[in-house]
């Protein structure tokens, strides 16, 4: 085993404040929830998953069968869910994005009409929350610039 001993005031305070910074997120966490915030309601936007792929369209019936969609453009007519996404701290080094919205977790994953029976039909996954690569890039730059700070 190798000891080293660090006799420098200046070197030992920087080695607290990146101990205190590591072990304090808190602010660091709060500037990647609402990160994640935004990028998860810009997919609402570009009707797009956190993978980059598109959502499935609105089939023809269920524009029949609801007067209220206007166009093919999945869960964009009222923009109720996609307000609804916010955060929530984790204590200090957390942060959970999601919607209190009693379909969210439909909409996210899907279900069929077989599991579901109150359903009209099959609706298809269209995943709004994830992380994706520019998320990704972000939230490294966040945490990168918190510890250097």
């Amino acid at each position: 085993m190798i000891d080293i001993i660090v006799d420098n005031q200046a070197i030992l305070e920087h080695l607290q404040t990146l101990i205190n910074h590591s072990t304090q997120l808190r602010p660091a966490m709060k500037q990647i929830g609402e990160v994640l915030k935004e990028s998860t309601q810009q997919r609402f936007i570009n009707t797009t998953g956190p993978d980059g792929e598109r959502w499935f369209l609105n089939s023809v019936l269920s524009t029949l069968i609801d007067d209220n969609k206007v166009g093919d453009r999945p869960l964009t007519n009222h923009g109720i869910l996609g307000n609804s996404i916010d955060y929530q701290m984790l204590g200090d080094d957390g942060v959970m994005v999601s919607s209190p919205m009693e379909y969210a977790a439909m909409q996210q994953f899907g279900g069929t009409k077989a599991e579901f029976p109150f359903l009209w039909g099959d609706i298809p996954e269209r995943p709004f929350l994830g992380i994706s690569t520019d998320d990704e890039t972000e939230i490294l730059t966040i945490l990168r610039n918190y510890l250097e700070s």
